[in-house]
This record gives C-alpha cells, structure tokens and sequence, in this order.
C-alpha cells in the first residue's frame, strides 16, 4: 500500500432511497481521498458490506424502514466499526447522533461544503488513530526489547537529551585520522567479518571491534540488538511490519529496513 493509498478513506452509503444514494455517491467521487466501495439500500445489506470490506468510513441515514441507521450501529462488531457520518432530512436526531460519537451530521440536502467538511474530519480523525496506534505497537515493542516499563520507555523516548552513563560518541579510525561520532545520532549498526559498520545519517563509517565491545559502549535502553549481527537505535525505529514467512522488518526514521532475526520472534509476535 502506498502512502496515498492509505490517505484514502474507504465509504459505503447506506439510505433507502435511490436518488439520495445517487446523489451522495456523485459528490463524493468528486472527493479525492474518497472512495466508494459499496453503496447500501438497508441496514441489513449495509452490515453485511461492513463486515466483508471493513470501511473506513459510512454515510448513514438515521430514518429507514425496517432498522434506523441509530438501531444499526448497535449491531456492528466493534472491532470494525467505522466512522459514521450521520446523513438525514430530520436535525431532530442529531443529539442522539452525536451521543454515539458520530463523525458529523448532515442534513439533507447536502450542501457540497458540509460534505467537504465531513470527509475532512474523518480523514484527520483516521490519521489521528492510526498515529496512536503505530505509536502503541512501537511502545509495546521497545518494552519487550528493554524489560522496561511504559512509563520508562515513554519518558525515555520523549526526553531527546537525557544523559546516560554509557560513552556519548564514538572514536572511528581511519587511517592516519580519527573520527568521532555521537553515539546519539547512530541509527543502527551492523557486523562485517571482524568490522562493525556504523550508519549515521546516510553515512557508513567503519571500525574494527567485536559486536560485544561494541554492545558494551552503547546504552542498551537505546540500543538493541534485533539480529545476530545488527544493533539498532530503538528511537529510530518508526514502524514494525510482520512478513508472511513470519519474520519481521523495522522501519527507522532514515528510510532504512531491518530485518528482525526469527529468535526474536517472541518479543514482538504478540503484537500482531
């Protein structure tokens, strides 16, 4: 999935009448980051189309024959239930709409600028999730990694100066010169033969020493071995994917993918 992918929101259109369902689904696909994936004549087709394409977001009228759009809600699974935008000629509803949290609440007719405003609250409120989630996962992770609490962790990744005891650069030396690098900005390092490559900001800089003495100059609350040969900076670390053959890769912050080691796999595996 690329990044625009992901800026799209997935909606289905759920209203007893035809025309309305018309209406709605030509302004919308004037919407860029709106897609419609399904568009529902009930509730009963509308919770079946939740179900099997899991929407980011429904539009949703409250007065239909058989189940009111309100009845419905109560009968979505949470685990996938979507942004509701309550769509409706009646402004009577709009306290009970809004009682379960819903997105917005439209009237009918719709006027293109509230429609606008709709999507763009949902669209900020969809980022604003799945930021604290990848925030959750990398927390929860890097407690798996260190042995320490969430709080430590939080505190840890929040204070970008906190002193630590370990050594605060390190002296690379290259030929006849020396160069010194702040442990801090590393962003991971990884083994070759009987040399450590250390990368800095897109830079490689290559120093002879064992992944154990290493190890042993690098504060192991930042740093974390994620593979028999490689050490990462865990503040790096901005996103975990799990693979089809089980492994796992870690994005850092510099655009650089890890693979995590399969003996590693118990740290993380719950998480996903």
């Amino acid at each position: 999935m690329t990044d625009s992918d992901a800026k799209v929101l997935k909606a289905i259109i759920v209203d007893d009448e035809e025309l309305a369902r018309q209406g709605l689904e030509m302004r919308l696909s004037a919407i860029e980051n709106a897609q419609i994936v399904k568009s529902c004549a009930n509730a009963k087709e509308a919770l079946h189309a939740i179900a099997e394409l899991e929407p980011d977001l429904v539009f949703l009228d409250i007065q239909m024959p058989g189940k009111t759009g309100l009845e419905m809600i109560g009968e979505i699974q949470t685990d996938i239930l979507p942004m509701i935008v309550f769509v409706t000629a009646y402004d009577s509803f709009a306290v009970d709409a809004f009682k379960i949290h819903a997105i917005d609440y439209l009237l009918k007719p719709v006027e293109n600028e509230r429609l606008l405003e709709a999507v763009a609250k949902a669209s900020q409120h969809k980022l604003q999730v799945d930021a604290a989630e990848e925030k959750q996962r990398l927390l929860n992770l890097l407690v798996s990694l260190t042995g320490k609490s969430s709080a430590a962790i939080s505190e840890l990744l929040e204070t970008k100066d906190q002193s630590v005891e370990h050594a605060d650069r390190l002296a690379i030396k290259d030929g006849s010169s020396i160069t010194f690098v702040p442990i801090k900005d590393i962003d991971w390092v990884d083994a070759a033969g009987d040399y450590m490559c250390v990368h800095v900001a897109g830079a490689t800089h290559i120093m002879r020493t064992t992944m154990k003495e290493l190890e042993s100059k690098l504060d192991p609350a930042i740093f974390q071995r994620v593979h028999r040969s490689t050490i990462v900076n865990l503040r790096r670390v901005e996103k975990v994917s799990s693979h089809i053959n089980g492994e796992f890769h870690l994005t850092l912050s510099c655009g650089s993918s890890l693979k995590m080691s399969r003996s590693y796999k118990e740290k993380v595996k719950h998480f996903f």
